[in-house]
């Protein structure tokens, strides 16, 4: 780019940047559209604020090939968002790149083996972590950002703040996973963090945030691999393994969306290809089948 075009580059891009905060955009996703506009820059080396339907079909072309799906997809609702809030021009993506709908059904651990991992994790925070977030049916981060505010454990339910669509919601909590996460507390008593970072419990103490995601997601595929699970597992699919144990104990779909935060119910209704349903009480069910795990928790914590 000659000095003129990084200028103007410069500017648009802190408009888009503004755009993004203005309409409240999650720093993931704001993080994702600006990298949008910048590869685009970086692969034509100029402002993209005049390229054509040609250029952009070129772009595409080449970035399909080099990168995954959900990065064309991202990049696209980035730059179409660049190009409604920044240039105030239409772009009808369907025309450039439309990726294909791919409806795989994730894997699923049965309770036994989700019982096996959790026995097998020899540190006790990662115990409870994975429990709490089968148990509750958290994403990743949900489980981690946990603080001890968003425990009532005179209604036996927590409060998950700002999940996905910085939605709030309620989740039963069942007795066993009460138990345990009082257990691993009165281990580091930190004021804040359930799960707070740190390798002593001196650190754990004192620290201001929680453990790391990449952290988490590392030692969590180590114990998988040590139970010696061959099943595609992340921590994620522990949410669906929850969806999935929920519709074989007969938990109703509408209580199952609303323990789960989906939006709409054909998203809950996945679980019903995973397993066979049955029918009602959930605050009952949860706990018979949280109970059922029959979890050997590590003494202590070092």
């Amino acid at each position: 780019m000659n000095s003129y075009q990084k200028k103007r580059f410069n500017t648009l891009y802190q408009t888009h940047l503004n755009a993004l905060k203005r309409q409240g955009k999650s720093e993931k996703t704001i993080e994702a559209y600006a990298r949008a506009v910048r590869r685009i820059a970086e692969y034509f080396d100029r402002c993209p604020d005049k390229l054509s339907v040609a250029d952009l079909k070129d772009y595409f072309s080449s970035l399909v090939q080099s990168h995954s799906w959900s990065t064309v997809k991202l990049d696209r609702n980035g730059l179409q968002f660049f190009y409604k809030h920044t240039l105030n021009k239409q772009w009808d993506w369907v025309d450039i790149v439309k990726p294909p709908q791919v409806r795989s059904l994730p894997d699923i651990l049965t309770t036994e083996e989700v019982a096996l991992v959790i026995n097998s994790t020899r540190e006790l925070r990662y115990q409870v972590y994975i429990l709490t977030t089968y148990s509750m049916g958290l994403r990743l981060g949900e489980a981690l950002n946990l603080k001890v505010g968003d425990i009532d454990a005179k209604l036996h339910r927590v409060h998950i703040r700002n999940g996905k669509g910085r939605k709030d919601r309620y989740v039963t909590l069942p007795d066993l996973t009460l138990y345990a996460l009082r257990k691993y507390w009165s281990t580091h008593r930190n004021s804040v963090w359930l799960f707070p970072e740190g390798r002593s419990v001196e650190q754990r103490s004192a620290a201001k945030k929680p453990m790391s995601r990449s952290g988490t997601q590392v030692s969590f595929k180590k114990i998988v691999a040590d139970g010696n699970i061959h099943k595609a597992i992340s921590i994620h699919s522990l949410r669906h393994c929850y969806g999935a144990h929920l519709m074989a104990a007969g938990v109703h779909l509408r209580a199952i969306q609303q323990e789960m935060g989906h939006d709409s119910p054909k998203t809950t209704a996945v679980y019903t290809q995973l397993t066979e349903p049955a029918a009602q009480n959930a605050n009952r069910m949860i706990n018979a089948l949280i109970d059922d795990l029959k979890l050997h928790f590590v003494e202590g914590e070092s």
